[in-house]
């Protein structure tokens, strides 16, 4: 593959990233993103609250980097989610089905695993693969 073939996607409406890495790539009609945490893309800092208030800045931090793309949450077809806790997969799962499960959509396959940190303490990530 030649590096003409995938391209950046980046949106200040998401944090950036903060290592040599990107938001996300486009090879084809495929979207790979970066996880997200609960970064707030104007201030850099991790939100306020538990895993429901994270699980939703990093859900939102997703959908901006989709736009960016010409895409939306329907669009994605592969989660990971990386939670410190299995305690906490209750309320994330509440969220995460609004925003990739609602009423009528087929959600997307996914894998959930728990983790001994994530950076800057998050208690969640996600990234996403989505298809166009």
């Amino acid at each position: 593959m030649s590096d003409q073939s995938k391209t950046a996607i980046s949106t200040k409406e998401a944090p950036a990233a903060i290592g040599p890495y990107s938001q996300a790539i486009r090879v084809g009609d495929m979207l790979f993103a970066s996880g997200q945490v609960a970064l707030d893309p104007a201030t850099g800092q991790l939100v306020p609250g538990g895993v429901t208030e994270q699980t939703i800045r990093v859900l939102e931090n997703v959908k901006a980097v989709l736009a960016k793309a010409g895409l939306d949450m329907i669009h994605v077809v592969k989660t990971t989610v990386y939670l410190k806790t299995m305690a906490d997969f209750a309320a994330m799962n509440e969220v995460y089905a609004r925003y990739l499960a609602p009423e009528g959509v087929v959600p997307p396959a996914r894998s959930t695993v728990a983790v001994a940190g994530l950076p800057k303490d998050a208690l969640v990530e996600i990234e996403v693969i989505a298809k166009e």
